[in-house]
């Protein structure tokens, strides 16, 4: 399990609108775009310098293309990082003020402490 890839993963799109909106439309074929083309590039380093062995695995791969963020918490990634880009995802389909974070504390409200390990 890569916890930094997925971590990396929803750091990299939340800061990018279009990507953002990619992942909302078509997580399926974002996901493997963004492992094929994004996944190896060393963050805040020039696009020529990459490394060649990062890829999600299978169950981390489901869980982002079908945007399971208890899933996605379960594995390990931050609750920040998936709060964040989920909001900018989600929070325009609810009607009342802070609907998607609370509908998110909603599907994450099973787990009980200690959370699962977020360290990277």
């Amino acid at each position: 399990m890569s916890k930094y890839l997925m971590d990396k993963f929803l750091f990299t799109v939340d800061r990018d609108r279009e990507l953002v909106e990619r992942y909302r439309e078509d997580p399926r074929g974002f996901v493997a775009w963004w492992e094929a083309e994004r996944a190896n590039q060393i963050l805040s380093c020039t696009t020529d310098e990459a490394s060649t062995w990062q890829a999600f695995e299978d169950d981390e791969r489901e869980a982002l293309a079908t945007h399971d963020y208890p899933r996605l918490f379960e594995l390990g990634c931050h609750p920040f990082l998936t709060l964040t880009l989920f909001i900018a995802m989600f929070e325009r389909d609810y009607d009342e003020p802070l609907g998607f974070q609370l509908e998110y504390a909603r599907q994450l409200q099973r787990f009980s402490l200690p959370y699962p390990d977020i360290a990277t």
